[in-house]
């Protein structure tokens, strides 16, 4: 009787984790959601020391999909560091590692974001503008 009750438990438990829907994973470790929002809100890029050199706000067109910032006089376009914020669950491609050399104004960077359903891509340029003296 005893041990009918444990194969009887044990059963039972296999069969509900066998049931059990994991939730799916992409390539980076990141769960897939069901949404399809895929946009840029906010933006900032820091120098070496990881102060702005923005002079104001990011200018963010989520229909043209670009991205417009101008950086104070003097800045070491060669070393900044870029800071996407995201739609939830949205993610980067490619994703930020560390220091980013802007230095050629005529060819933006370009960053796609991809949606949290991974069915949506937008890519964005990253327009830099110098201010003047």
């Amino acid at each position: 009787m005893k041990y009918c009750l444990t194969i009887i438990l044990l059963l039972t438990a296999c069969t509900w984790m066998g049931c059990r829907k994991e939730a799916p994973i992409d390539e980076d470790g990141l769960l897939i959601t069901t949404r399809a929002e895929c946009y840029v809100s906010n933006f900032e890029l820091l120098g070496a020391d990881f102060q702005t050199v923005r002079t104001k706000n990011a200018v963010i067109d989520t229909i043209a999909c670009t991205v417009d910032v101008t950086v104070f006089y003097g800045t070491d376009l060669k070393h900044l560091y870029p800071q996407f914020t995201l739609v939830t669950d949205a993610k980067l491609d490619p994703k930020i590692t560390g220091f980013t050399d802007f230095s050629d104004l005529a060819n933006p960077r370009t960053y796609s974001v991809i949606s949290g359903n991974r069915q949506v891509r937008k890519t964005y340029k990253v327009n830099v503008t110098v201010q003047p003296r």
